[in-house]
Formats: structure tokens, sequence, C-alpha cells
């Protein structure tokens, strides 16, 4: 391949992925943040595993009963 084809080529694929990188950088600025969500679903998430699990008080009072 000559040199000024691939030259030619690569132009023209920096410039395809300076488009990209334009449109995604305006995608993750129209996002709406999701920070709040995160952090709301993690809380569900160690609450439900706390309901779930059996308290460290509630297997000794097992144990002490006969």
């Amino acid at each position: 391949m000559h040199p000024e084809t691939n030259l030619a080529l690569h132009h023209l694929r920096a410039a395809d992925l300076r488009t990209e990188a334009d449109a995604y950088r305006l995608a993750i600025s129209a996002r709406v943040p999701r920070a709040l969500r995160a952090r709301l679903g993690w809380t569900l998430v160690e609450v439900g595993l706390r309901l779930a699990s059996p308290s460290p008080s509630a297997s000794r009072a097992a144990i002490a009963l006969p």
C-alpha cells in the first residue's frame, strides 16, 4: 500500500474517532445523573439482606432453649 493511501485512511479513521468521541461526550452530558437512584438501590439491598439473615441474638436464644 502506498504511504499516501495509508495516510489518507489514517486521517479518515481519526476523523471518525473524533466524531464518535464528540457524540459520546454529548450523550454523557445529556444523561440524567443516577447517583441517588444507585444509593437508594444499594440501601434497599442492604436492608433486604439484614431482614433475610437471622440476627445473632435470635440464634443464641434458640440455642438456650431446651
